[in-house]
C-alpha cells in the first residue's frame, strides 16, 4: 500500500489516474443506491475539467500553451457536460442504461470505464501540462487548435440540430436526416474525435520520446465511439425503432456513417 502512495504522490499521471478513477468509483455508491444515471455523464465530463486545472496547477508552469489547452478542454467538457445533464433531467432516462442501472456490478463497470475515458482522453494535456520546455509556437499547435475549433464546431451544432428537431412535436418518432445529418449518420461523434486529434497534434508540438504515445487519446476516442459506445449501440436502436422504414432503410444505404462521402 505504501508503494502504490508514493507513486501516487511522485508521478503526475498516477496522480491523474487516481482523481480519474477515484472520482467515479466514490459516486458509483450513489448511482447505485438510486438507481440513476441522471448524474453519470456530468460526473465524467466534470473530471475532465478537474483534471485539467489540476495538472496545470501541478505542473507550476503556466506557459501559453498549457493554459490554452487546458482551456479548450475545459470548454469542450463544460458544453458537453450542460448538454448530457439537461438531455437526461428532459428525458428522465438514458437508454444505455435500460438493463444496467439494476446491475451493480455490470453498472460499476460503466463506471470504470468512464475513468478510463476520462483519463486516457486527457493523456495529451496530462503530458503538457508537466512538460517543463517551452519552445515558441509554431505551425504544429495552430492546426492542432484549428482542429479543435472545427470538431467543437461540427459538434455543437450537430447537437443542436438534433435537440431542435426533437423538440418539434411533428417530429415524434421521427429520424433526423436534415443539416449535418444529411451529410453522415454520426456528426456530433465525427466532431469529438477530431477536436481531440486537434488536441494532440497541439499537444504533440513540445514532445519527446515517450510522448507521444499519448495518440492512443484520439485513436481510443475513435474506437470507443465507433466500436464499443456510441454508434454501435445508436445503431442498433434506430434498425429497432426505424428499420422496416423504407425512409430510414434509403438514410442508411445512401448516407455516410461517420465520414461524409467517403465512410
Amino acid at each position: 500500500m505504501g508503494n502504490v502512495l508514493s507513486l501516487v504522490e511522485s508521478s503526475p499521471l498516477a496522480r491523474a489516474a487516481a482523481v480519474a478513477f477515484g472520482v467515479q468509483w466514490a459516486l458509483f455508491p450513489f448511482a447505485a443506491y438510486f438507481q440513476t444515471e441522471k448524474f453519470f455523464d456530468l460526473a465524467g465530463t466534470s473530471t475532465f475539467i478537474l483534471l485539467s486545472l489540476l495538472s496545470l496547477r501541478w505542473g507550476k508552469k503556466y506557459y501559453q500553451r498549457q493554459k490554452i489547452q487546458t482551456g479548450m478542454v475545459c470548454t469542450w467538457a463544460l458544453r458537453l457536460c450542460l448538454y448530457l445533464f439537461i438531455r437526461v433531467l428532459k428525458t428522465g432516462r438514458d437508454t444505455r442504461f435500460k438493463h444496467v442501472r439494476t446491475n451493480p456490478k455490470m453498472f460499476l463497470w460503466y463506471w470504470t470505464v468512464q475513468g478510463m475515458w476520462v483519463f486516457v482522453t486527457l493523456l495529451p494535456t496530462l503530458l503538457l501540462n508537466e512538460e517543463k520546455r517551452n519552445p515558441a509556437l509554431g505551425d504544429r499547435d495552430y492546426v492542432g487548435w484549428g482542429l479543435w475549433a472545427l470538431g467543437l464546431l461540427v459538434e455543437v451544432i450537430a447537437d443542436y440540430q438534433k435537440s431542435v428537431f426533437r423538440n418539434n412535436p411533428a417530429n415524434e418518432g421521427k429520424f433526423i436526416q436534415s443539416g449535418l445529418w444529411s451529410l453522415c449518420r454520426h456528426p456530433n461523434y465525427l466532431g469529438e474525435i477530431i477536436l481531440h486529434g486537434g488536441l494532440y497534434i497541439s499537444a504533440s508540438s513540445v514532445f519527446r520520446g515517450y510522448q507521444h504515445l499519448s495518440v492512443v487519446s484520439p485513436v481510443y476516442v475513435f474506437l470507443l465511439l465507433t466500436r464499443i459506445s456510441g454508434i454501435p449501440i445508436l445503431e442498433q436502436q434506430g434498425m429497432k425503432r426505424w428499420g422496416k422504414i423504407p425512409a430510414y432503410q434509403d438514410y442508411k444505404r445512401n448516407t455516410a456513417l461517420l465520414i461524409p462521402y467517403i465512410y
